[in-house]
């Protein structure tokens, strides 16, 4: 016997729905069970669907290793990366200061450029504190873990200020913040 579903509106007729029973030799438990295992076609097509159709919203990544965690680490190289980075914070916001007041278009589309790049640059030193060391390197079993958690942030705070700020001092800072860890994860000497 069909089902008749009420109307959300007196004007609409009722809808009728189809109730479809499948015979199966398995027992109802069993059934529920490859349901369970088994996910429909129509699922799978959807997860692929949604996965393809996804937007990756991350702009960069921190370059950090995992968090498995699988124990290979290499700790000063992540500061020599960031060091890279902001000596390109560095570069960008000098070219911001030459190209400051210019009006031609090519000025204007490379001062743009500059900006975006300073702002990468120090959001993946940003990301690298947040998503490597503070998650994986700094520990609160250190005997100066205080310490460590104070120089890291510092990191994170003069990376932002050289987003916001086209001045060298806060570029110089941020360098200089990055190499105060640099006792915390010294190089393999080999």
């Amino acid at each position: 016997m069909p089902l008749v579903a009420k109307s959300a509106r007196a004007k609409e007729p009722p809808r009728t729905l189809a109730v479809v029973t499948v015979k199966s030799k398995l027992s109802e438990s069993q059934h529920q069970q490859s349901r369970i295992m088994k996910p429909s076609k129509i699922a799978q097509l959807a997860f692929a669907l949604s996965l393809a159709t996804t937007p990756f919203t991350a702009t960069q990544t921190a370059g950090a290793h995992c968090q498995v965690p699988c124990g290979i680490y290499n700790d000063s190289a992540r500061v020599e990366s960031m060091l890279e980075d902001a000596a390109t914070v560095t570069k960008a916001t000098i070219m911001l200061v030459e190209l400051a007041g210019k009006t031609d278009a090519q000025s204007q589309n490379q001062a743009t450029r500059w900006v975006l790049n300073k702002e990468q640059h120090a959001q993946k030193i940003i990301a690298t504190i947040s998503d490597y060391f503070l998650t994986q390197r700094v520990k609160p079993s250190q005997a100066d873990y205080t310490e460590r958690l104070i120089k890291h942030h510092a990191v994170i705070l003069a990376a932002m200020k050289a987003k916001q700020n086209a001045d060298t001092a806060h570029a110089t800072l941020l360098a200089e913040s990055i190499k105060a860890l640099s006792a915390y994860y010294p190089g393999h000497v080999h």
